[in-house]
């Protein structure tokens, strides 16, 4: 049961168990894009005996803990496919959101199997710190009306962020199971320490930005970063008796082409 004041390492065991178990994921149809490994994120959960909430399709996270405040953002990856960078519709990653401490569970599977039950390829799990640090940014979805000719045509500007995945940003990952939590977390006996991760903050940060409809250029407003150069720390395990495979940060975040409709949960 729960570790502490966390449910993340029983929660990490478990889906590590149910790899080893060849426990698959299963979709209900060929249509079924998105929830199929939620579903299996889901299952496990279930296995714990924790209580928790199911968000609805545009909520989040997508699991909520009732006994403690945390939560799993869920994020399903198609190998071969893109996986250094993921769509976040509308909400930032972050590492806390109202209050709960937001856990990321990444995942990927064959991009075509050749039915509706397949395995997890590999999973990392980590703490949404590790994606953004910031806990101060609100996301609110704005509108301004009187466009076009007749002055009665809306522009919503509604944001979508792209953000890198720990495939993207960490090397040793690929067919293993990883957990990445900050530097100070608590973990017990059954882990062992497979590498140190240092994400350093930016010079700048962008606090706005502007739209200029008759060149369709997208202008940000920077601002120096009070905080730039700090490094937040964290810590790559497993459990005990998986594998040794050491992790690293790679030396330079990767930038991907891959295009927006590239399949990601």
């Amino acid at each position: 049961m729960m570790t502490g004041d966390s449910t993340i390492l029983e929660v990490f065991s478990r889906c590590v168990q149910a790899i080893r178990d060849s426990k698959l994921i299963g979709r209900e149809s060929r249509q079924d894009k998105e929830f199929h490994f939620q579903n299996w994120v889901g299952d496990r959960l279930a296995e714990t005996g924790y209580n928790y909430e199911t968000g609805g399709r545009n909520s989040f996270p997508d699991f909520r803990i009732v006994q403690i405040a945390e939560g799993y953002e869920v994020k399903g990856l198609a190998y071969p496919g893109r996986e250094v960078n993921y769509d976040c519709n509308s909400q930032i990653p972050s590492g806390s959101h109202n209050g709960r401490a937001i856990f990321y569970v990444f995942g990927r599977y064959p991009a075509t199997p050749d039915g509706d039950t397949y395995p997890v390829l590999d999973m990392v799990i980590a703490h949404g710190d590790f994606l953004n640090a910031d806990h101060d940014y609100v996301h609110k979805n704005r509108s301004v009306k009187g466009f076009g000719s007749y002055g009665d045509i809306m522009i919503r500007d509604r944001k979508m962020y792209v953000a890198p995945t720990p495939f993207g940003l960490v090397s040793g990952l690929a067919h293993l199971q990883t957990l990445i939590l900050p530097d100070d977390f608590p973990v017990t006996e059954d882990f062992k320490q497979v590498g140190s991760l240092a994400r350093r903050e930016t010079t700048t940060l962008i606090i706005g930005y502007s739209f200029d409809l008759r060149r369709n250029a997208l202008n940000p407003e920077t601002v120096p970063n009070p905080s730039a150069g700090r490094e937040h720390i964290f810590r790559a395990w497993r459990l005990r008796d998986g594998p040794d495979e050491m992790v690293a940060m790679r030396e330079t975040a990767s930038d991907s082409d891959d295009s927006e409709e590239s399949h990601v949960e």
